[in-house]
């Protein structure tokens, strides 16, 4: 009796055989690569010169809220292109729940306007 079924076979060979090729690329990086450091290597490499101050300063509240706007409208957008796509097949309700759906989207965007939260002193 075997321990998977035959259909999972494949499955089991691609599993194994990702691993060794996952396990020979990682080793030979280590054998190929050049391990020493050197100063350019350990040196601030963003925009030139050291940083003033530590790197785990907290941001302002803005940063997080503009993110969030982004993928509130972002996710408008993945819900809208295939919407548009097939609106000649879609009945009235359909129409409906999309305009609900993007009222409820400019309900929200005026309010963080209103708000303040696009706004930058």
């Amino acid at each position: 009796m075997f321990l998977f079924s035959t259909e999972y076979f494949p499955v089991l060979i691609f599993v194994i055989v990702s691993f060794i090729l996952a396990s020979v690329i990682y080793g030979l990086s280590f054998v190929i690569a050049r391990q020493a450091n050197d100063f350019e290597k350990a040196s601030a490499y963003e925009c030139g010169f050291d940083p003033f101050e530590d790197a785990r300063n907290a941001f302002d509240i803005r940063f997080y809220l503009v993110a969030i706007l982004f993928l509130v409208f972002d996710l408008e957008a993945v819900f809208l292109f295939p919407w548009t796509a097939s609106l000649d097949q879609l009945s009235m309700p359909g129409w409906a729940t999309m305009m609900e759906f993007l009222g409820e989207l400019v309900v929200g965007f005026v309010y963080a306007w209103k708000k303040g939260a696009l706004e930058w002193e």
